[in-house]
């Protein structure tokens, strides 16, 4: 497979970016991830869909190799070939409809009036004969092109060729503006508005006044959720401060802006605070087919103490996150990041002693999640399977 040198350079920029982890988090990589398959279809020469397919997933393996991590490139790669192999069967079914011509009983009943007309009258009109299809020529013309077998081998294969031509050039507009429409538009930084925005529209539904909410980590998704509820309710949130990386203090900084009544607590007080808390919210990296959720490390902990005490597990999350793979061991998709802000490399001959693992996320298990809070509605862990499925394509839950 050989690319243009200018689209080569920009899947290489972006594949260092990733090895680097200069961009960090699902939502930038899904971005980025969808702008580069966007250029593929475009920039990239393919003679028809298979061939195209075939392009976009050797892309694709490349940028997931170079972050394994980033479960959001494999998922925007899938959904970019589920459009692809959408848009290439509507159109095929569309030019097989153009090409047939088939008669309705009105046309039958126009056909046997004009003929009345002529028997009578002796003429029809021109109006008449403009309705009229001609369908001698257009049922030869499919015929011939049905039959290859009359037609030698050369003239097969010029006939192939040029229905490749025309199907690509009808394919590529029409495969550019749906990933535009339905997964760029999703992503675009001049309106990411419009990914929170159907989260945050239930809110109402889910936060009631004088509730007592905890939350962990920071999260755009769950900041938008909750201060859309503020508008209307007054609650209370307890933020846990997620050590060692302290994104709590962040968050609870934000919602206390927004006018909401926040506590910071420490991740070791979760237990003891949660008989006081009506409902747990968290957000997540990723979102796994058996209704599990790679999130941010602390939130297994806060999941385990809201089910020992009956307290349900509300998961926000947008569609681009859900993922159709399995975690068969918990860690699977862990990342271990510098031991630097546990214990410091300062401390002395005490870390040649230990052993420190840094986690920056925890998986959670389908259990421990009560709902998925989308942007298209709400669902329970056991329903993630039917979003998958709608989401991607069945041939492409092997790849990546």
């Amino acid at each position: 497979m050989s690319l243009p040198r200018a689209l080569e350079i920009q899947i290489e920029n972006l594949i260092q970016k990733l090895k680097r982890r200069q961009i960090v988090g699902s939502f930038f990589v899904a971005r980025e991830t969808a702008f580069i398959l966007r250029q593929v279809v475009s920039i990239s020469r393919w003679r028809d869909a298979h061939v195209l397919i075939d392009i976009v997933t050797q892309i694709g393996n490349r940028l997931a190799a170079a972050q394994p991590n980033e479960l959001a490139i494999g998922n925007i790669v899938k959904r970019v070939l589920k459009v692809i192999r959408e848009v290439s069967r509507g159109e095929l079914d569309d030019n097989e409809r153009n090409e047939k011509i088939t008669l309705t009983p009105d046309d039958i009943e126009e056909d046997s009036e004009e003929e009345d007309s002529e028997e009578e009258g002796g003429f029809v009109t021109a109006a008449s004969d403009e309705r009229r299809p001609d369908l001698s020529t257009q049922t030869s013309m499919f015929r011939l092109l049905a039959d290859m077998s009359t037609l030698s081998t050369k003239e097969q294969k010029r006939l192939e060729n040029e229905k490749r031509i025309r199907d690509t050039y009808n394919l590529k507009p029409l495969i550019i503006q749906e990933i535009t429409d339905e997964i760029i538009a999703d992503l675009d930084t001049k309106d990411t508005a419009s990914i929170y925005k159907g989260i945050a529209d239930q809110a109402l539904d889910f936060i009631h006044a004088n509730e007592v909410i905890m939350t962990i980590g920071i999260s755009r998704t769950v900041q938008e959720f909750l201060v859309r509820a503020a508008q209307k309710r007054k609650f209370q949130v307890i933020v846990a401060e997620t050590a060692p990386t302290y994104q709590g203090h962040e968050m609870a900084l934000s919602l206390s802006k927004a006018g909401i009544d926040t506590t910071v607590i420490a991740d070791s007080a979760i237990f003891a605070a949660m008989p006081r808390v009506n409902k747990v919210v968290l957000g997540a990296h990723a979102v796994l087919a058996n209704g599990a959720l790679v999130s941010v490390s602390g939130s297994h902990l806060l999941a385990a103490a809201a089910k020992h005490h009956s307290t349900p597990v509300l998961v926000c999350t947008a569609l681009y996150k859900l993922s159709p793979l399995f975690a068969y061991v918990a860690d699977a998709f862990n990342v271990t990041v510098s031991p630097q802000n546990v214990l410091s490399f300062q401390e002395g001959s005490i870390i040649d002693d230990v052993a420190i693992t840094n986690p920056y996320y925890d998986y959670v298990g389908p259990d421990y999640v009560s709902l998925f809070i989308h942007n298209l509605g709400s669902a329970p862990p056991t329903y993630v399977y039917r979003l998958i499925n709608d989401n991607y394509d069945p041939e492409d839950s092997s790849l990546l």
